[in-house]
């Protein structure tokens, strides 16, 4: 089994999506409550509305700051979708970032720890 390193750490877990720009917060926990939850080296997934996708996740730095970076495949209201995003520890404590749906979507969230 690969070693988790510092940065997957400091993101490990379940995290709340709490806010989203294209999306009301009646819509996040339509099907399951909204989250993006890092686990291991690599994987995680993502759940919001009617989409849930499992991440292959990169950890890193942005402008000086502790960076996951992750692709994503899944399904929207049953049809196979997948895409990309990027999520940053902020202020407070909470993840800051944005979700990219391939030829669709995107938009900024914030994150809580679960």
């Amino acid at each position: 089994m690969a070693k988790v390193g510092g940065f997957a750490k400091a993101f490990a877990g379940r995290w709340r999506i709490v806010e989203m720009d294209n999306w009301d917060s009646d819509f996040l926990d339509l099907v399951e409550e909204a989250h993006l939850t890092f686990r291991g080296k690599s994987d995680g997934e993502i759940a919001f509305g009617a989409l849930k996708g499992f991440l292959d996740v990169r950890y890193g730095t942005r402008d000086g700051s502790a960076c996951a970076e992750f692709s994503w495949e899944g399904h929207d209201e049953n049809d196979p979708s997948c895409g990309r995003g990027w999520a940053m520890i902020g202020t407070a404590g909470r993840l800051v970032g944005h979700f990219y749906i391939h030829n669709g979507d995107d938009s900024g969230f914030v994150c809580e720890r679960g």
